[in-house]
C-alpha cells in the first residue's frame, strides 16, 4: 500500500503567505449557504437601511467577510451572518446620518430655504427616518431584536443569531419596543 502523494502547496504570494487552500467541498458548501441565506441577509439590512441596493451591498461583504473568517459548515452560519448584516447595516445607518448631516449643514448655510415636499410621501419619509434614528440610539441588542424580527425572522432564528435561548427572544423583543417607543416618544425629531 502506498501513500497518497501530499498535495502541491501554491508558491506564496509576495511577502511569504501562501494563499487559502479552499477545496471544491467548501466551494459547494458556501455556494449552498449562499443560496439558503443570501434571501434572508438582503431583507434584514433592507430593514435598516431602507435601500435594496445598499442593502444587497451588505449582504455581499457580509458573506464576504464571513468567507474570509469561517468554514461555510459551521452550525452558526445563518445565525453570524444575520447578526453581522444587522451590526453592518446598523453601522452604514450611522455613517450615513453622519454624512446627511454635513451635508445637510453644508447645504443649509449655501441655501437659506429648503423646497416643500408633498406632504403625505414627506411625511412617511420622515417617520421612517425618525424610526431608523431612533434605532440608532438604541443598545445594539434591542436594535438587532428589533431589526432581526421585523425582518421576518422566527424567535428561533432571532435566538439564534443574538445567541439567546429561543424562549428569551420574546421578553427581548418587549423591552426593545417599549425603549424604541420611549425613544420615539423623548427623543428628538431628526
Amino acid at each position: 500500500m502506498t501513500a497518497d502523494p501530499a498535495p502541491e502547496m501554491p508558491e506564496p504570494a509576495e511577502g511569504g503567505i501562501a494563499p487559502p487552500q479552499h477545496k471544491a467541498v467548501r466551494s459547494d458548501a458556501f455556494e449552498e449557504l449562499f443560496t439558503n441565506e443570501y434571501g434572508r441577509v438582503v431583507a434584514v439590512a433592507n430593514r435598516v437601511l431602507g435601500d435594496r441596493g445598499e442593502a444587497e451591498d451588505v449582504a455581499q461583504e457580509v458573506f464576504l467577510d464571513f468567507h474570509r473568517r469561517h468554514r461555510p459548515d459551521a452550525g452558526f452560519a445563518g445565525a453570524w451572518l444575520h447578526q453581522a448584516a444587522v451590526h453592518t447595516s446598523l453601522n452604514r445607518l450611522r455613517s450615513r446620518r453622519r454624512r446627511e448631516k454635513r451635508e445637510l449643514t453644508q447645504a443649509l448655510a449655501e441655501r437659506p430655504a429648503p423646497p416643500d415636499d408633498p406632504a403625505r410621501l414627506a411625511e412617511v419619509a420622515e417617520q421612517r427616518e425618525t424610526v431608523r434614528h431612533a434605532l440608532t440610539r438604541l443598545r445594539p441588542k434591542a436594535a438587532a431584536v428589533l431589526i432581526l424580527r421585523y425582518s421576518g425572522l422566527s424567535y428561533a432564528e432571532v435566538g439564534a443569531a443574538l445567541q439567546v435561548g429561543t424562549g428569551q427572544v420574546g421578553t427581548l423583543l418587549r423591552r426593545a419596543e417599549q425603549a424604541l417607543k420611549k425613544e420615539l416618544e423623548v427623543g428628538t425629531p431628526v
